[in-house]
């Protein structure tokens, strides 16, 4: 599942504390529980393949 974190949050990830989601860009991780209790919260923010297909729309006519 693809996920970035609401505006203005840094969510760590699963297995690397150290290293955070931001809303930057999107990020694959899995569909275990830690992320879905993390989206469930609000603090992630699943992105649907709709979204990434219009920025790169977007960027291919430019």
């Amino acid at each position: 599942m693809k996920v970035k974190a609401a505006p203005g949050l840094q969510v760590p990830k699963e297995d690397k504390p150290r290293e955070y989601i931001t809303d930057a860009e999107p990020v694959e991780v899995p569909n275990s529980a830690y992320y879905l209790r993390i989206v469930a919260e609000g603090d992630l923010v699943t992105v649907t393949d709709d979204t990434n297909a219009k920025t790169s729309a977007k960027k291919g006519g430019e």
